[in-house]
């Protein structure tokens, strides 16, 4: 049985009571065609023991707070969520980062935002919705908030929304339509050349960039032929994008994902609370099972290490001994597992290409970025 990893999680959620009420009197109880799920810090900071994460950069789902008709009020929502999240990190040293929430689609607004959360309230980067109300990532009008989250080498977190479409009856928005916002705004992105005019941003792909490593091929031979770029560059641009590793640490998809993506550019995630606790055991064991101990320590922290500047200088946190009924439930996880997945075997690493890593400053701060293996 390998050994208890340090995981930084880089895909959990947090749903604050004052929020959830707000969403009831709205009249949405759901999101991604999931309930929305209880959560409090006691209960997020036992499931992070369980897995054994040492620390979770946490934001707001779907519906963010680009629900709400009137602009002001959105962006009051936005500013009490982060005060929220902020005081949530402050008050559990050590176990909590956060993204900020943005109250898009205004950009004007959600630039505001962005900076004050960046450089007042310590955000470690901004969650952005793939489409808010219909409008993806990369459409024209969003140079403004680009030029923020630029300016100051900002990772940006794209979480799925439900598509600007009606859901199709027996598939529920989360299983199958969040792959596909996730993809959207990904090509969006880079047909529109967000990631080159803007370097110094970050992207975090939620669940392995949904269709991305699969189909980068066939995106990049369509973009080729609509902007008259390269392939070869239009997929060094997909690849230029971190993905986690939520719901997609399986034998199917994993795979995939390693051979896809640059060296470094693979997080681990959970997806907790809207992914319950066994899915989360059932694919952070998977991620365990799958891996070699070099490539797991990567994804599982060092590369996580490498992209949030609240761990440069910081050794990696200590964990206390773990309970009895904690070690039973992984081993029995990771059991379910083997039955579910049979003849799965350790890889013994990735792909041996490695690209060196790049430093970038901004006026603000330094952000290291390191050199790691997916």
């Amino acid at each position: 049985m390998p050994s208890v990893p340090h995981r930084i999680d880089v895909h959990q959620h947090i749903v604050p009571a004052f929020y959830r009420d707000l969403l009831a009197r709205q009249g949405i109880a759901e999101a991604g065609g999931r309930a929305l799920p209880d959560w409090s810090p006691e209960s997020a900071l036992e499931l992070m023991d369980l897995l054994g994460t040492a620390t979770a950069i946490v934001s707001v789902s779907t519906p963010g707070a680009g629900f709400l008709d009137d602009q002001a009020e959105a962006a009051r929502l936005a500013r009490r969520l982060n005060d929220f999240s902020a005081d949530l990190a402050a008050g559990h040293a050590g176990r909590f980062g956060w993204f900020a929430t943005l109250p898009m689609p205004d950009v004007t607004a959600s630039a505001t935002e962005a900076l004050r959360a960046l450089t007042e309230l310590g955000a470690d980067g901004v969650t952005l919705l793939a489409n808010n109300r219909g409008t993806y990532l990369g459409a024209e009008g969003q140079d403004p908030l680009w030029q923020i989250l630029d300016e100051h080498a900002a990772v940006v977190f794209v979480h799925p929304a439900d598509l600007p479409a009606p859901p199709v009856e027996g598939i529920p928005p989360f299983a199958a339509d969040f792959l596909l916002d996730t993809t959207r705004a990904a090509y969006l992105l880079v047909r529109n050349g967000i990631p080159r005019r803007y370097p110094n941003v970050r992207f975090i792909l939620s669940h392995a960039g949904g269709f991305v490593p699969y189909a980068s091929h066939r995106m990049a031979v369509a973009i080729a032929a609509d902007t008259g770029r390269s392939p070869l560059d239009v997929l060094h641009d997909f690849r230029g994008f971190y993905f986690d590793t939520a719901l997609s640490s399986s034998p199917a998809a994993l795979p995939t994902l390693l051979a896809f993506a640059r060296p470094g550019h693979v997080l681990f995630g959970s997806d907790w609370p809207f992914a319950p606790t066994p899915a989360g055991q059932y694919f952070a064991n998977g991620l365990d099972t799958h891996l070699a101990p070099g490539p797991l320590k990567a994804v599982n922290r060092t590369n996580a290490e490498s992209l949030f500047t609240r761990f440069e200088g910081t050794p990696a946190p200590l964990r206390t001994r773990m309970r009895l009924r904690q070690s039973a439930q992984r081993a029995a996880a990771r059991l379910v597992f083997k039955l579910v997945q049979p003849g799965t075997e350790p890889q013994g690493g990735v792909r041996p290409h490695a690209e060196p890593g790049r430093r970038g400053t901004n006026r603000r701060r330094r952000l290291r970025h390191g050199r790691g293996e997916s």
